[in-house]
């Protein structure tokens, strides 16, 4: 009768929903422990996600940093390399322009020696002779100035023109002043006392005048 009565009792536990049986919460507890498992699972590997970018992040620092500095290394290299080539550049430029200038004017310095040689021949074919000797030493000495003469206009050295033109202090020099007379204009070179000589474009030598005033 006490089975009777136990079994009884178990079929109205089993038949009344409000409280489940030991099958039920097996089958209930085990989905949570499971899903608390998967959560456990997620957060630990966000974690180590999270962990990996720190790192990553903290190495790529400094190498981003060595970059920048080598960056600046080359640029600063390249302005250097750059700077040098135009001062190559202008100094090869500026030896041109002086060798140019030295081929132009080359012989200048010989030029202005020979210039007193021109002067004393011009006084000798001054002086007047009166005799045969000195007719002939006179025609020597003017064969002489003339070939002389020739060989510098061959060389663009040609005598600057004076007499009559008006006072250009770039190429004469005023060494008296007289009043003008006449129909002279002022300003005007009325006598040469020294010819001047040009190379080229170059003053060798100012002609030495006197100017009307």
């Amino acid at each position: 009768m006490a089975k009777n009565e136990q079994a009884a009792a178990e079929d109205a536990l089993a038949q009344n929903a409000d409280f489940p049986s030991e099958k039920d919460l097996t089958a209930s507890t085990a989905p949570k422990s499971a899903s608390a498992t998967s959560a456990t699972a997620d957060s630990a590997a966000d974690s180590a996600t999270d962990a990996t970018a720190e790192a990553t992040s903290a190495a790529a620092d400094p190498q981003a940093e060595q970059i920048k500095t080598l960056q600046e290394k080359v640029d600063a290299t390249e302005d250097k390399y750059l700077r040098a080539e135009a001062e190559i550049q202008n100094m090869n430029t500026r030896f041109k322009k002086e060798r140019e200038q030295l081929l132009k004017y080359e012989g200048q310095d010989l030029v202005k020696d020979i210039l007193p040689v021109i002067d004393n021949l011009e006084r000798a074919l001054a002086v007047d002779v009166n005799d045969k000797n000195g007719e002939q030493l006179k025609k020597g000495v003017q064969m002489v100035y003339d070939h002389l003469e020739r060989t510098l206009k061959d060389h663009q050295i040609i005598e600057i023109a004076a007499a009559d033109q008006a006072f250009d202090p770039t190429i004469h020099q005023a060494v008296q002043t007289v009043a003008v007379e006449g129909d002279q204009k002022p300003d005007t070179v009325v006598q040469v006392l020294q010819k001047g000589y040009k190379l080229k474009d170059r003053v060798l030598r100012p002609a030495m005048v006197v100017v009307a005033q």
